[in-house]
């Protein structure tokens, strides 16, 4: 038998009376609760409106830091702008979704994305665009090279990374095949047709059969001829592949064509890979090493060719994909280090990006087209080829210049100049040739001198500033030039005036210049004469610091030695001033 629960029964019933009575009570306590009610609805609909009011003004102001951020970011001469911009967004949007889910739960404010990713997104756009006009030259063109291989870099530039595309890329540039890929088209019993440039017995006994590198025999065509044991249609590719070959390796326009696609598309996907990885990728390597190498050899077919215009401008298209100007900047100052037409081409691609040419950018250009040791002026054709290929401004600023050189007699200057101005078709360069000649001492002097400030002013290595003050010296060695080049020292900074007293002595074949010990002496004289009390004191403070943060400086010590090589009084009283050991 089961037990069931039974509810438990209040003893005893309130009456009637006492309900009645606690019922007006208990009206009044519901109500009041609905009144507190509605007032706790209202206050936190209230709250709310203010939470999602600052929330709002904290996502706009939030949104409008970035934008100033991303704006002063993108002015900085950083190597990954694109990288920082990138973070900063993703910040943004952190922050954007997290203050939305306190509330709606998803973010409706969005940023602008900023003028530098556009551009860096734009700019991947056009070299994803220029890549296929690019392996399709190439594919064209028949090279030796497998047009798989070539189809695949479309859809996966970086395997141009990959050791074999490395590999099959080298074999294309030495005339030569990957063994790999003779066993693959035509079986083993071809290998006979090639030697082996990989297996040594020495230096590599047992290469790893993908490394093998293998060329034609010289007596392919013999041997050819002799052996059957190929199938028809194998013999006929094999027959093909090794025409073109040999069409590749020569020196032919259509070899040449075929390099041409292959710098193409290599420095197309270099400059790629370096804008989709920034956060990992050195921009010196890209643009210092890589880059220049590939415009080079695009450009350049002999160390002393002449420049075709139309390379020339496939150049500059592939150098206008490059997005910030001091990097592409620096790609055409790395080309041509071992001379020759390269050096040609650096100066060439150089004044075709800037308006005014820099000076000491010009007198380095008259100096390449006119080497030391000349007995007589050279000719003036291939001079005016060079300079044809740069703006005519630039043209009229180089034969001027080209006047005053030191390589060449005046007068041999002057008739070289006439006769380059003249292929060039300069107008009014008589005129202003003559205009120069009259133009006063005086104004003469203090233009030169301007362009020293200037060199000063834009933080121009001293060693270049001093080979300009020697140079000046050199053609105008008189009191006056010594005091005027003392005056413009002495209105740049100290430390301008340290390093560039420093370098002053010193030829670049290393030797002393002959009137440097002079020239050095009168400084140091007019230095501690009272009339320039402020300028020493100046460079006596920058020594002073010097010497505290690091007393085996070489710039320091540099300028104390030079010092008491011109006057050992002097030199004593600038180390006690300095607080420097008075040498013995």
């Amino acid at each position: 038998m089961t037990e069931t629960a039974t509810a438990a029964v209040p003893d005893a019933i309130p009456p009637v009376e006492e309900i009645q009575k606690a019922w007006h009570e208990l009206t009044l306590r519901v109500s009041q609760l609905e009144t507190e009610r509605s007032v706790f609805e209202q206050e936190n609909k209230t709250l709310r409106q203010l939470l999602e009011r600052v929330i709002e003004h904290r996502q706009k102001s939030h949104n409008e830091l970035i934008i100033i951020l991303t704006s002063l970011v993108s002015k900085l001469p950083l190597n990954d702008i694109g990288g920082v911009v990138a973070r900063l967004i993703e910040h943004n949007n952190a922050v954007s979704q997290t203050l939305a889910s306190f509330v709606k739960g998803a973010a409706d404010t969005t940023i602008d994305q900023p003028v530098v990713l556009k551009n860096l997104d734009q700019t991947k756009r056009e070299l994803k665009s220029a890549l296929k006009p690019a392996v399709d030259e190439l594919i064209a063109l028949d090279s030796t090279l497998e047009r798989e291989m070539l189809e695949l870099l479309l859809d996966q530039p970086d395997r141009l990374f990959s050791q074999s595309v490395i590999r099959a890329t080298r074999c294309f540039i030495k005339g030569q095949v990957p063994r790999e890929r003779i066993v693959r088209q035509f079986g083993d019993q071809a290998l006979s047709f090639f030697n082996d440039l990989t297996t040594d017995p020495k230096l590599n006994p047992n290469p790893k059969p993908e490394e093998i590198v293998l060329a034609f025999r010289p007596d392919f065509e013999a041997l050819f001829a002799q052996q059957k044991d190929l199938a028809s249609e194998k013999r006929g590719t094999l027959w093909a592949l090794y025409q073109r070959v040999q069409l590749s390796k020569g020196n032919n326009p259509e070899a040449r064509l075929q390099r041409n696609a292959l710098q193409k598309i290599s420095f197309i996907i270099e400059l790629l890979h370096y804008y989709e990885n920034q956060a990992t990728e050195a921009p010196d390597v890209i643009f210092a090493q890589r880059l220049p190498a590939l415009v080079e050899q695009l450009v350049v077919s002999g160390p002393q060719e002449p420049l075709e215009p139309k390379l020339i401008i496939q150049a500059e298209t592939l150098l206008a994909y490059i997005m910030n100007p001091d990097h592409r900047l620096m790609v055409i100052n790395n080309i041509g280090k071992g001379g020759g037409s390269g050096k040609t081409l650096r100066f060439v691609l150089k004044f075709r990006q800037e308006k005014v040419p820099e000076v000491e950018s010009v007198v380095e250009f008259i100096k390449h087209l006119l080497p030391p040791g000349l007995q007589q002026a050279p000719p003036a054709a291939p001079i005016v080829a060079n300079l044809k290929l740069i703006n005519p401004d630039t043209q009229l600023f180089v034969v001027k210049a080209m006047v005053t050189t030191d390589r060449l007699r005046r007068d041999d200057a002057e008739a070289l100049a006439k006769q380059v101005a003249a292929g060039l078709e300069l107008k009014g360069f008589e005129q202003s040739l003559k205009a120069h000649e009259n133009v006063p001492a005086e104004v003469e002097r203090k233009l030169a001198w301007d362009r020293v400030k200037d060199m000063i002013s834009r933080r121009t290595d001293p060693t270049a500033v001093a080979a300009a003050i020697r140079e000046r010296l050199h053609a105008k060695y008189d009191p006056d030039e010594i005091r005027q080049s003392w005056i413009t020292l002495t209105e740049s900074d100290p430390m301008s005036l340290i390093r560039i007293f420093c370098q002053l002595p010193y030829l670049p074949s290393g030797k002393t210049d002959p009137i440097a010990r002079t020239v050095l002496e009168t400084y140091v004289t007019r230095l501690l004469h009272e009339k320039y009390a402020a300028t020493y004191q100046k460079v006596v403070k920058s020594l002073r610091n010097m010497f505290q943060a690091k007393p085996d400086s070489p710039t320091l010590l540099n300028f104390t030695a030079l010092v008491r090589w011109v006057s050992p009084e002097a030199s004593n009283r600038l180390h006690a001033d300095i607080g420097m050991p008075v040498p013995a």
